[in-house]
């Protein structure tokens, strides 16, 4: 299915994105990474985002994690005006609402992945998901490294370890930043499907960052950016 993807109301919105600009200043040099983003992502829908490097990606992702914030426009997740809220704020949205899985993996190395998934669960400060550790990790195929360490496992094992963490918190939003992008054929495929299993069993609303057509064809929808705009926003046939 093709088409432009149509916005929701604000009360079925899990993302909102109004009129964002984001400018980057280093000394007299003035960087425009966003140029006046709109955009609405309806809860329990997946999206990926695509573009080439320096199209924006990074930084509209970065926005939604509430690791940054915008120089001009709102930007809304889950309810809360992020473009407003102090960094207390923002860190607690992150652990009650937003769950985030990086290309680099953000476990802690000298930690065992049960370990891993424990620290998670107890800093989450929302609902979490009532499993186990063990149950998680085997949810991601990885119950027999319960106890190893993110050193001793492969590239696709830690990406998967690091999804097993994420689900713990039971986030409402599920961001995700090329996390196939080091990975091969194999791994990447196995590692979506788990993403995609996420999204239909929990509701989970995804924002996947991709360079990948083949990843992003597990999306709903897709969303482009160019030059700090958005150029394209379609449905895909998943969506059918």
């Amino acid at each position: 299915m093709t088409g432009l993807a149509q916005s929701s109301s604000d009360t079925d919105e899990a993302i909102r994105l109004r009129d964002v600009i984001k400018v980057y200043r280093d000394g007299d040099v003035e960087t425009i990474a966003l140029r006046g983003v709109d955009l609405s992502i309806k809860r329990g829908e997946f999206v990926a985002v695509m573009g080439r490097s320096g199209s924006g990606k990074t930084t509209l992702l970065n926005l939604l994690a509430g690791a940054d914030r915008p120089t001009a426009g709102q930007v809304m997740i889950d309810g809360t005006a992020l473009d407003r809220a102090d960094e207390g704020r923002r860190q607690k949205l992150r652990g009650r609402s937003v769950g985030i899985v990086f290309q680099t993996q953000n476990l802690v190395p000298f930690l065992t992945l049960a370990e891993n998934v424990q620290l998670v669960d107890s800093l989450a400060t929302g609902g979490t998901s009532g499993a186990t550790e063990d149950e998680l990790l085997a949810r991601v195929g990885l119950r027999d490294r319960a106890g190893h360490r993110p050193d001793a496992l492969s590239g696709g094992e830690q990406q998967r370890a690091a999804l097993a963490c994420v689900l713990a918190a039971n986030p409402a939003v599920l961001l995700a930043d090329e996390i196939t992008g080091e990975l091969d054929s194999v791994s990447a495929a196995a590692l979506m499907d788990l993403v995609r299993a996420a999204h239909r069993e929990r509701g989970m609303t995804v924002v996947l960052v991709t360079h990948d057509p083949a990843v992003a064809q597990s999306a709903q929808r897709i969303v482009r950016l160019a030059d700090g705009r958005i150029v394209d926003d379609r449905l895909t046939d998943t969506a059918a």
